[in-house]
């Protein structure tokens, strides 16, 4: 059967969505004539399809007597190609479609009834189409089965009503999804339809659909709904009402939410909010126990917004805590109460709520309304008030527990620092560290108001030599006394009680020196341990309180006594390698000494070399260049001189003087001979009185020459003097715009001759500079000279400026060419110029000169090569307000 399926295979195309009528005979027939064969070629090439006639003979073989043209826009296949080899149609079919067309034709033989197959078909191109084939089979008299038939395009039918199907179940899926009772109402009241699968309903549809409100819901429920049916058709918008039911479950609550859903019906769906409505009823309990739990909290208890920190609620804890009162809080942001001391802590805090929603026992300190800071554990987590995002925090005051962790920090670290002090002691060989350090610990160790160590010298007396003081008291280093009496008296004081402890300098009988110096320097309380060598005493290790009295306590005496006998060991050792440490000393400031002497000559003779080799340069390049030019025109006047007979350059011996001289100094350059060579010594001599013609841009240019040799010698100079005495500057206000008004005037015939324009964008209205008017219009004049001497005529400049942090920024910028970043970075340095360079070192003095100028002012200069085109220069100068130093 499937080679009887691959015989009979019908080809015929049809427009897509149109229809075939007639049927067209088959032109196998004998008595059908070429006339009505081109005829039916004619009509088949018209219709939108393809109609085809297939002849299966008796033993099998197959002929197919006609294919219409439609098979190249179905099959992509030419009518030749298919007569050729008939089985090419069978590969196109969709391999899932096969069997289905085998057994349609199967059927088709068997009952004899005309063929019908739909199915799909793969191109060429790849692309696939859905067709529809119908053809009759016809037996002929010999016993040949012939096929006539048509195919038809139906691709775009079965996408449509795939898409409508897909349509359908998503919509049906939809409403299988929603598990809501959902009712067709008409405006009377009258259900028309109802959707209830996966709802628990009492009726059954048929108890339902084609009732009346009134007969299946209370009275009061049937007018409610009546009147939502109403306002929802009247208005055209979304109604809700909601009502209760007794079911039973017991009395229900629902909601039901009507839509118009055609000509005077409504779409009511209904959802039972029972469960709503009893969670409503529990989150209000749940609200009443928070807020007794929120006012009996003996923990601070705020609700605050998360973004602003504006307090909502507090509670009676908050009060206490903070100090201020809930009048005084509710409605005030956190910042405006001052209560964060670090406001970075709320902003850790912030972002950990945006981050996780929850915050826990962060340790943050709060300033009260008194202004004392306490510490407390805050744990804090993201609330939603009305779409408001709000921060409840609980704050635990710890401050109490800060504190007395706080001082058994204090005695470990008091101990740690002790052994680490005694440590430094007694590695350090010199004696004024050691005395620093240990008055330095010994005040941190005790809290002390001061602590200081005090020298005995028997010629010198006692006097301070080493001290830590709280600032607010006075200092007493560098005191010292030679009077004998009160010296004797001290000594006593720590001779006759080894350790003297005055709790109150009231309370104790002392002389009027000794009280006037307690008073002088504010002394309340004192503790002092003598420091012997060798049974002498050395000095003394004193702490003072001045604030008031004070109990000294024996771990106190202990600790100053134990620290007395190290510094004791420390001096000891100290004094044996003071000497050696001096002569250390003494040969270290020799070697820096040298050292800097040699330093600082490195860097004049730097200097020197710096200044000369732009001297030497100067006078290597550009003076020898003008020096060659001025020769090659005085060799041209002689040249010219020998045409008309004469030399013209003096008479007598004058002349003889002359005429060795230019030749004495034309001898070097004999190179430039040959384009310029001296008169033959054999030629006549010509006549001394015989005039020299000189043409007029020959001293131009001899001008010209001399102008920038005269320009680059001033400029050496003005670096000479400005690298020894300084720029001097003339500062004043100055109006911006004056000044530029005065450079436009000198720039004008130079813009002019070299066909530049200069667009001015300065606002007159900036404020003062401090300045020196003069100064300034050089080096405008400067910057704009540089960009005109290394440009074509026709450029143009753009001059700006703005106010930034205190100063004015000035940019000129033009279209010209660019530089690298390395000259860039060089062209404002004093350095030796290659003679290739763009810029000559004429104009790389005037830049130099510009940056000490502006450096003078106290402002910065620079030059940006644009990405596409031209330079801009820019400076910067100080306002007249501005409180910026200026370096002169």
């Amino acid at each position: 059967m499937a080679m009887i399926a691959l015989n009979i295979m019908p080809i015929a195309y049809i427009s897509k969505g149109l229809r075939v009528d007639e049927t067209v005979k088959s032109p196998h027939k004998a008595d059908f004539s070429p006339e009505k064969i081109t005829l039916l070629e004619t009509t088949a090439a018209n219709l939108p399809g393809m109609i085809f006639q297939i002849l299966q003979r008796q033993d099998g073989s197959i002929f197919i007597p006609y294919i219409s043209s439609g098979c190249k826009y179905l099959y992509e296949l030419e009518p030749e190609a298919i007569q050729a080899d008939y089985q090419v149609l069978y590969k196109l079919i969709h391999p899932q479609d096969i069997k289905a067309f085998v057994e349609s034709i199967a059927v088709c033989r068997t009952t004899g009834k005309p063929w019908y197959w739909e199915g799909r078909i793969i191109t060429p191109s790849g692309k696939l189409k859905w067709i529809q084939v119908t053809s009759q089979p016809v037996l002929q008299e010999a016993g040949n089965l012939l096929w006539n038939g048509l195919v038809m395009d139906i691709t775009d039918r079965k996408q449509a009503q795939e898409k409508l199907q897909a349509s359908e179940a998503r919509y049906q899926a939809i409403l299988d999804a929603i598990p809501d009772l959902m009712f067709r109402i008409s405006r009377d009241g009258e259900y028309l339809d109802l959707k209830s699968e996966g709802v628990n309903v009492t009726l059954s549809r048929e108890e339902i659909v084609g009732k009346h409100l009134e007969e299946l819901l209370p009275s009061d429920v049937a007018a409610i709904s009546q009147v939502a049916i109403a306002k929802t058709l009247d208005s055209g918008t979304l109604q809700t009402c909601e009502y209760k039911l007794p079911t039973p479950l017991g009395i229900r609550d629902y909601e039901a939410r009507l839509v118009v859903s055609g000509q005077d019906e409504v779409l009511a769906i209904v959802r039972d909010i029972t469960d709503r409505k009893q969670g409503e009823v529990a989150l209000q309990n749940l609200a009443q126990k928070f807020a007794k739990a929120f006012s009996c909290s003996p923990d601070s208890i705020t609700i605050s917004t998360l973004q602003e920190g504006r307090f909502i609620e507090v509670n009676d804890s908050f009060v206490e805590l903070s100090g201020y009162e809930r009048d005084e809080a509710i409605s005030k942001t956190v910042f405006e109460l001052n209560l964060w001391v670090h406001d970075r802590d709320r902003q850790n805090l912030v972002q950990e709520l945006q981050a996780t929603g929850v915050a826990r026992n962060l340790e943050v300190e709060y300033r009260q309304k008194s202004g004392e800071i306490i510490t407390a554990l805050l744990s804090a987590e993201v609330i939603d008030l009305n779409g408001i995002s709000c921060i409840l925090a609980v704050h635990h005051d710890i401050t109490e527990r800060k504190q007395v962790e706080a001082q058994l920090r204090l005695c470990a670290q008091r101990d740690r620092l002790l052994a680490e002090t005694l440590v430094r002691i007694r590695s350090s060989l010199n004696l004024e560290e050691i005395l620093q350090t240990t008055v330095t610990e010994v005040r941190q160790f005790l809290q002390a108001d001061r602590v200081l160590i005090t020298l005995n010298n028997a010629n010198l007396g006692i006097r301070t030599i080493a001290e830590s003081v709280d600032p607010k008291y006075p200092s007493v280093s560098g005191w010292s006394t030679n009077d004998e009496a009160y010296l004797q008296e001290l000594r006593n004081l720590l001779k006759d009680n080894f350790v003297r402890v005055v709790e109150d300098m009231t309370q104790i009988t002392i002389s009027p020196k000794v009280k006037a110096h307690c008073e002088k320097f504010q002394t309340k309380a004192s503790l002092a341990i003598p420091i012997m060598l060798d049974d002498e005493l050395f000095g003394a290790l004193i702490a003072n309180q001045c604030s008031g009295s004070r109990h000294w306590q024996p771990i106190e005496i202990d600790l100053l006594q134990q620290m007395s006998e190290q510094v004791a060991i420390a001096i000891h050792q100290s004094q044996i390698y003071q000497k050696l440490a001096e002569l250390n000393t003494n040969l270290e400031h020799q070697v820096e000494e040298r050292t800097a002497q040699l330093q600082q000559k490195m860097q004049e003779v730097e200097k020197l070399h710096r200044v000369k080799d732009v001297v030497l340069h100067t006078v290597a390049h550009d003076l020898r260049t003008s020096v060659m030019g001025n020769l090659m025109v005085l060799k041209n006047l002689l040249n010219q001189g020998v045409g008309a007979g004469g030399w013209g350059l003096g008479t007598g011996d004058q002349g003889k003087r002359a005429q060795g001289q230019v030749i004495e100094e034309v001898s070097p350059l004999s190179l430039l001979n040959a384009q310029s060579p001296i008169p033959n010594t054999q030629s006549p001599i010509p006549n001394p009185q015989s005039p020299i013609p000189i043409s007029r841009s020959i001293i131009e240019r001899m001008i010209q020459g001399n102008d920038r040799q005269l320009t680059m010698i001033n400029s050496l100079l003005e670096i000479n003097s400005c690298e020894k005495q300084g720029i001097e500057i003339k500062h004043e206000p100055v109006q911006l715009s004056t000044v530029l008004g005065g450079t436009f005037a000198q720039l004008e015939p130079m813009l002019t001759q070299n066909q530049a324009t200069l667009k001015n964008l300065v606002a007159a209205d900036l404020p003062l500079v401090m300045a020196d008017g003069t100064k300034l219009q050089k080096v405008l004049v400067n910057l704009i000279t540089h960009s005109l001497h290394n440009n074509p005529p026709g450029l143009n400049f753009t001059l700006s400026a703005t106010v930034e942090a205190g100063m004015i920024r000035i940019q000129i910028q033009d279209d010209g060419v660019v530089m690298s970043k390395l000259e860039c970075d060089r062209l404002f340095d004093l350095h030796v110029r290659d003679p290739q360079d763009c810029c000559s070192t004429s104009i790389g003095l005037k830049m130099y000169l510009c940056r000490k100028v502006i450096k003078a002012h106290g402002g910065n200069i620079g030059v940006i090569s644009n990405r596409k085109r031209g330079l801009t220069f820019w400076f910067t100068l100080p306002l007249a307000t501005s409180s910026a130093t200026i370096h002169p």
